[in-house]
């Protein structure tokens, strides 16, 4: 089990990145950590790998981690840490890439697990491709698979599918997270990604202000967002005044609705005039003014700018949101 206790770090110059950030991750678990830019996302797994010294404290079950204070190289061999530099040797082919730490003394297990990893990552029709020639989303493809090269307990992934073409990227999420379950591996994704922090986290993390400022079930924190910035960071959100969308509602309460749950009616008291509609594939996202303040709502078609719409909202939902 992954236990950090207090967790801090500053640069330099005093600029406070994480303060006392506390939380466990059990063997095999995924846990997304997601948040603003800049928030200390790829920080957190930096310390937890070893590359920043830290005053807090790390441990794997009962071993402490210690950071660059403590060992000339960084790191433990059971645990690896795919960066956004990809840090590949890029004369080499992508199989001597992805076997680079394998042991020599095995080379028929060695070549089976290069071409098992290559597999998970849809590259082995390159495996004797040079590194070099390979494109940006190719190349991040080919570190995920060295990551997972000498099973470790836990990786640490900062964006790891950011490079990679949408056409494929759905596909490899299920295998890479997939193969991550079966190996019994823990995994902590640093992500921008919705779908990398919902369909596929066991646990969802929001960093801000330095330290956790949620954590549950990605269904939990979906569907009870605690304010409109962790709802945010699902995609568009609502945040709109009771006194818009109740009748004879006087008090300055808000509630917090995604665009799906503004649900398009011949008639209701809830009145907006359109401004724009994009297309999305199956549903619509319009865009339209209600009392000077925009808001988002999807429908199964596109409507006119200028025209007149009606929202319908279920009263459950309006006591559940309530902020």
């Amino acid at each position: 089990m992954l236990k950090l206790e207090n967790v801090s770090f500053a640069y330099e110059n005093g600029e406070q990145v994480l303060e006392n950030v506390s939380f466990t991750a059990k063997r095999g678990e995924n846990i997304s950590i997601i948040g603003e830019s800049g928030c200390g996302k790829s920080t957190l797994l930096q310390i937890i790998y070893g590359l920043l010294h830290t005053e807090g404290k790390v441990f794997w079950g009962e071993q402490e981690l210690l950071g660059p204070n403590f060992n000339l190289v960084p790191g433990e061999d059971f645990i690896k840490y795919l960066a956004q530099d990809f840090d590949l040797m890029l004369p080499l082919s992508v199989a001597d890439n992805v076997g680079k730490y394998l042991s020599n003394m095995y080379p028929v297990k060695k070549k089976k697990r290069i071409q098992e990893l290559l597999e998970v990552v849809e590259m082995e029709d390159m495996a004797n491709k040079k590194t070099k020639l390979l494109s940006g989303g190719q190349q991040q493809r080919v570190a995920l698979a060295r990551a997972l090269a000498k099973e470790p307990e836990m990786v640490l992934l900062d964006e790891p599918f950011s490079h990679i073409d949408h056409f494929r990227k759905n596909n490899l999420r299920r295998k890479v997270f997939k193969y991550l379950k079966e190996q019994n591996i823990t995994c902590i994704i640093a992500t921008h990604d919705i779908t990398d922090a919902l369909a596929f986290a066991d646990t969802t993390m929001v960093l801000k202000d330095h330290n956790i400022y949620a954590k549950a079930t990605p269904e939990d924190l979906y569907n009870n967002p605690p304010n409109k910035y962790v709802a945010s960071l699902f995609g568009d959100v609502n945040e709109l005044m009771l006194k818009d969308i109740v009748q004879n509602e006087t008090s300055t309460k808000k509630i917090i609705l995604y665009p799906e749950e503004l649900k398009v009616s011949r008639k209701s008291p809830i009145k907006a005039t359109v401004i724009t509609s994009y297309f999305k594939g199956s549903t619509y996202l319009i865009e339209a003014d209600l009392n000077g303040k925009t808001v988002f709502a999807e429908h199964r078609s596109a409507i006119p700018s200028g025209a007149h719409v009606y929202f319908v909202i279920s009263k459950p939902l309006i006591e559940k949101r309530k902020i």
